[in-house]
């Protein structure tokens, strides 16, 4: 029998660990917010210290909660004001480059 965390291994999808721990969600929800959606997951778990538990019932239901309020973050919000990713922590997900830092980045012969 597969213990809870070779099981996780197994999930790639945000809908596969939708499934896994019973989580209704709006595919349109997921389909925007995947990403976001199992970083916030991951960040969530990592903040509560659940990798450190050792039972399996009460993993799950830790991990099982932790989704909900990750996926719940993308119910209420978008990926922009919920800045998960470090492009969206940066000015509002805009950067500034210079023209000179974009000559520079050049091969010589495409200034010609």
């Amino acid at each position: 029998m597969e213990t809870f965390l070779q099981q996780l291994k197994a999930l790639s999808s945000a809908e596969d660990f939708l499934h896994y721990f019973g989580v209704p969600f709006e595919q349109r929800v997921v389909n925007v917010s995947r990403l976001h959606i199992l970083k916030r997951f991951f960040q969530y778990i990592r903040q509560e210290n659940l990798l450190a538990e050792s039972n399996e019932v009460g993993l799950y239901t830790a991990y099982r909660e932790q989704l909900v309020k990750a996926y719940n973050d993308f119910v209420k919000s978008t990926p922009a004001q919920e800045k998960v990713f470090k492009v969206f922590q940066d000015v509002n997900g805009r950067q500034h480059v210079s023209l000179d830092s974009l000559k520079s980045s050049l091969p010589r012969h495409a200034l010609a």
